[in-house]
């Protein structure tokens, strides 16, 4: 993710986005980050704040002052490990995670990642699976995953794969999982999809 690390440079402020901090406030979970006092807890309890190349507290930061690009293409979203310790100790009970999860989903929406980023590919694919068949099915989603991503990660877990079918704990011909009514699925996640245009979260092409 080297060559996706934000690059520090100087912004002139016709070139930030002044609507960013309300989309992602209109977001679930991001309705606080103008409430944010800066104080840093949450840089200081997030276990992964060191490998990150903006702080959460940065991010909040840049995201309400419209710095778009730059959060968006930034590490930091990603390596969030999702533990909640930010949220848990924040003073000004903001959902940091959530923030940070609102944050992926843009920029998976924007299509802004690296082409073949693994959590990226894993989110896309679970949605297609569920989309089309209203379950995930794990060993097509990690036969997905590995295609996209890195072939020959599936040539190394051919093994263990062939451990868990001699243990009846996967098939011989994977085969997706369904749901009934999968047509009322379909029509509660286009539903959203029209929300979410009108709130503009629809996808760059």
């Amino acid at each position: 993710m080297t060559e996706w690390s934000a690059k520090k440079r100087i912004k002139h402020e016709e070139t930030l986005d002044p609507h960013f901090g309300d989309e992602i406030a209109n977001a679930p979970g991001g309705e606080a980050i103008f409430s944010c006092i800066q104080c840093g807890t949450c840089s200081g309890t997030c276990p992964l704040s060191h490998s990150m190349d903006y702080t959460p507290r940065r991010i909040i930061a840049m995201t309400r002052a419209g710095f778009k690009d730059e959060v968006l293409r930034s590490n930091t979203i990603w390596i969030c490990a999702s533990c909640y310790s930010c949220s848990v100790e924040c003073p000004r009970n903001i959902k940091v995670t959530d923030v940070m999860y609102a944050l992926k989903q843009r920029a998976l929406r924007a299509r802004i990642y690296p082409k073949r980023f693994p959590i990226a590919v894993l989110a896309r694919e679970f949605f297609q699976l569920v989309r089309m068949f209203g379950r995930n099915t794990e060993s097509l989603l990690v036969t997905a995953l590995f295609l996209k991503t890195n072939p020959l990660n599936l040539v190394k877990q051919s093994v263990l794969g062939l451990k868990l079918l001699l243990k009846g704990r996967m098939p011989i011909i994977p085969l997706p999982e369904r749901i009934k009514k999968r047509a009322d699925l379909q029509k509660m996640l286009n539903a959203v999809e029209r929300q979410e245009k009108v709130d503009g979260w629809h996808p760059v092409e």
